[in-house]
């Protein structure tokens, strides 16, 4: 399987140019990747086979890679990645089964522990760690749903959750959860102040509660941005709600379509001339908070199977092996080699010009990465 990237890259944590150096670590001249590129893997130094099987989690200045292959490898690019504590890390993480990374913290998911590494101060040693038991018959949980709760992206790590939720994946923001419970429904909570939590108002809940809207509705995916959350239905539907601001949401963006009328004013020249608007029954309506959850129609086509949220962007892969984003794109994020914001939904050219199958997709803050298979010519 490989790996693509693109989007914010000031710290090399999207490394497309071999081991990383002490040069490298902590800038890099690139900082936009307009293009997508893809990922060449290292750990402790050797390269790594592009295209075995490997998982993706990234914060805003790192990227953690995970080989699933043989003792289950990681790797580490961005900031410091080079540095004498990360080669630590990556040596101690040998058979580790998953992992989740922000920009204080790295915590990896052993067969019998959780370890936590805390990159701000560079000890010797997991700044944290827990035992856990699980039943061969017990399913998998991925991070950071841990047996008993999950990890948080802030101390303290490790939050207790209801055995009653029956939690079956989880998505974080760095202010707001969205949980997927194993018969479907969806749970959120934390800060609701731009209407990320979908019950209608703007007010935090301490609590899981279940996102009354999509009640009935049997979800299969959800996913966390900054401001907004997203999910897919069993039916492959997408609902998004929240901040809408950057277009993020797929939904008209007033101040996104400002911006670029303000940039092709300027480019036109003050000779040009603006037409009046219409009248009232003429008028587009803009969304700048969607409280509760609506439905997006990203391809008429065909349906969603997964969804990732950045901080202010957003990504879905379709049936058919195409990538779709949409939202704000001042780093390349978006993939459609420009530095544009847009506010619906817009296929990706690159793969399919690439004749590459997109599998699946995972937003940092400001930049995504895209697992891609070749397509089968028939």
């Amino acid at each position: 399987m490989r790996w693509f990237g693109f989007g914010f890259n000031a710290f090399g944590q999207i490394r497309v140019d071999g081991a990383p150096s002490k040069e490298c670590s902590d800038t890099v001249e690139e900082v936009n990747l307009v293009t997508p590129t893809e990922l060449i893997g290292h750990v402790d130094g050797r390269k790594r086979c592009s295209k075995c099987e490997r998982q993706i989690k990234a914060c805003w200045s790192r990227t953690a890679s995970l080989h699933l292959d043989g003792n289950c490898c990681l790797g580490l690019a961005g900031f410091g990645a080079a540095s004498e504590f990360c080669s630590a890390v990556v040596k101690e993480s040998r058979g580790c089964r998953d992992v989740s990374i922000s920009d204080s913290h790295l915590v990896l998911a052993f067969k019998d522990r959780l370890e936590s590494w805390d990159l701000q101060k560079e000890d010797k040693a997991p700044s944290w760690r827990m035992e856990i038991q699980t039943e061969s018959t017990d399913p998998p949980l991925n991070l950071p749903l841990v047996p008993g709760g999950y990890i948080a992206t802030k101390p303290p790590l490790y939050r207790s959750l209801s055995p009653h939720l029956k939690a079956k994946s989880l998505a974080l923001s760095g202010e707001h959860a969205v949980l997927l419970s194993a018969s479907g429904a969806v749970y959120t909570w934390g800060l609701g102040s731009h209407g990320q939590l979908g019950h209608g108002g703007l007010t935090p809940e301490e609590e899981p509660r279940a996102v009354e809207a999509l009640w009935g509705m049997p979800m299969s995916c959800v996913a966390a941005g900054g401001w907004h959350s997203v999910c897919i239905s069993d039916g492959g539907d997408l609902y998004v709600w929240g901040w809408n601001e950057s277009g993020q949401l797929g939904l008209p963006s007033r101040a996104l379509r400002k911006t670029l009328e303000q940039q092709q004013s300027t480019q036109a020249g003050a000779s040009s001339t603006v037409e009046a608007e219409g009248g009232d029954e003429n008028e587009e309506v803009f969304i700048s908070i969607q409280a509760f959850p609506a439905l997006l129609d990203v391809s008429t086509s065909c349906e969603v199977v997964t969804v990732s949220c950045g901080s202010r962007h957003t990504a879905a892969v379709t049936t058919t092996g195409d990538l779709y984003t949409w939202g704000w794109g001042e780093y390349g994020q978006l993939g459609h080699q420009t530095l544009i914001s847009i506010d619906e939904p817009r296929r990706v050219e690159f793969f399919k010009e690439q004749r590459l199958h997109v599998v699946n997709v995972v937003c940092g803050p400001w930049n995504t990465f895209t697992a891609v298979a070749k397509e089968e010519i028939t």
